[in-house]
């Protein structure tokens, strides 16, 4: 049946070119945008992730700078750390010419000085925007600190590198990379004068020998090194930054009837650096008490060592190598510890070189080793630190070219396919319009009926 009133062929022509034009604008859009989904409403779905993915991209890109600054303040550090360890190698040389007894050693003394010097300005020019890493300073200074702030010029020194965001199903939490601050200052130790008690360091950390060394050489007396796990406030440390254990100068009284306790008339101290265990504390003071028998010309008659013990405690040992019985037998007080203290710095033991003397030479040379290493680690860590920042940062970069391509991939257009999409719709257009037409022509065809 033909009516005039209702034309089917029209309204089914014009749906069809109205479908056609739709999908003709979405193919523009896509073009001029260069984007499949360019809105919520084109598919709300992918748009909501594709949002979520660009915002971490910005973040990271945040991050990636971050990273670069932490970079170059590692990469100032590490290098004024080589430069440091290629000074005491310098030094070390100097030192080891010294033990010749046919040199002079004021002048060597003189180069040493110059030296000591040079480090002290390398590692205080070592900042990068007003950061020294090679500087760590406690947060408190003094004698009488208490373990309160002990623990708190433990805990510090670190500098935290925003390294990445890790998203959960919770939320977003950011993480990053911690470099310790090393100590390359020559700052001298502050020996603590706080007395122990139950609440800051036990009587316990120490228990002196009360025998007399042996005449026979290689006698040995032990005095143990134990630290102290009993106080609650020490949050279980057995040693602590600013923790002090001393010899005092009656134990060199009782070495010999006479000679040493003349000589070494003051009391030889190590104050714990962050992070020393018990065997730091008894390697650091076996040391000292070396070099201060050296410096008095008694290392051939008597040597100072040290021993892990393996359960957290570490043996100090006095041996006696002279053949002489002891003075007297060695009593609680000569060998004592006590609180408060101020670590000194990494290298506080260039202050104590002095190579004018031959004992003061073998001193140097117990000194110079320990002192060495100390910048070989420092130069080790601050590598280390630097490598994995590295890695982090070309991480970064990729994941970023990766979440980029992803995204790309759920919004953007193809634009091959929207190009020959665009022809198929063109020629659809115009043919739509031909049917559209031909449809509306449709009625007047009943007008021949009529005639």
């Amino acid at each position: 049946m033909s009516s005039i009133l209702t034309n089917n062929g029209a309204m089914v022509a014009l749906q069809t070119l109205k479908s056609i034009n739709n999908n003709l604008s979405q193919t523009q859009n896509s073009i001029a945008t260069g984007k499949d989904v360019a809105s919520s409403k084109d598919n709300a779905a992918v748009w909501a992730i594709s949002k979520v993915m660009e915002s971490d991209v910005a973040g990271f890109k945040a991050i990636s700078a971050n990273l670069g600054l932490g970079q170059a303040t590692t990469q100032v550090a590490r290098q004024a750390a080589e430069t440091t360890t290629d000074l005491l190698k310098q030094m070390k040389e100097k030192i080891v010419a010294a033990q010749e007894s046919n040199v002079d050693r004021s002048k060597i003394q003189t180069d040493i000085k110059a030296l000591t010097d040079q480090i002290a300005s390398v590692t205080g020019a070592a900042q990068f925007n007003g950061l020294n890493m090679l500087d760590a300073k406690p947060e408190n200074t003094g004698a009488t600190n208490t373990i309160a702030q002990q623990l708190e010029n433990a805990a510090g020194g670190t500098v935290e590198v925003l390294s990445s965001l890790d998203r959960t199903a919770t939320g977003v939490t950011s993480a990053s990379i911690g470099v310790k601050q090393q100590s390359l200052s020559t700052t001298a130790q502050t020996a603590g004068t706080v007395a122990n008690s139950a609440t800051t360091l036990n009587a316990t950390a120490t228990t002196a020998s009360t025998g007399t060394i042996a005449a026979a050489v290689g006698s040995t007396e032990t005095f143990v090194i134990s630290g102290d796990t009993t106080s609650p406030a020490r949050g279980g440390n057995r040693v602590i930054t600013g923790d002090t254990y001393s010899v005092a100068a009656t134990f060199f009284d009782k070495l010999s009837a006479t000679g040493v306790g003349a000589d070494i008339a003051s009391a030889i101290t190590y104050v714990a650096k962050a992070g020393d265990s018990t065997v730091d504390v008894a390697e650091n003071l076996a040391l000292r008490v070396n070099m201060a028998l050296s410096k008095a010309g008694y290392s051939d008659q008597y040597e100072a060592t040290f021993a892990d013990n393996g359960d957290g405690t570490a043996d100090f040992n006095i041996v006696n190598n002279s053949g002489v019985v002891g003075a007297a037998a060695f009593a609680t007080a000569d060998f004592v510890s006590t609180s408060g203290g101020t670590a000194g710095g990494g290298l506080d033991l260039l202050k104590d070189i002095d190579v004018s003397t031959e004992g003061g030479a073998k001193a140097a040379l117990m000194a110079i080793e320990s002192l060495l290493q100390t910048g070989i680690d420092a130069a080790a860590a601050f590598g280390s630190a630097e490598k994995r920042i590295t890695t982090q940062q070309e991480f970064v970069g990729g994941l970023m070219d990766a979440m980029k391509s992803g995204i790309g991939t759920l919004v953007d257009a193809d634009m091959e396919e929207q190009s020959a999409r665009l022809q198929a719709l063109q020629v659809q257009q115009q043919l739509g319009v031909q049917a559209l037409s031909i449809a509306n022509q449709a009625p007047q065809q009943l007008l021949s009926l009529f005639r």
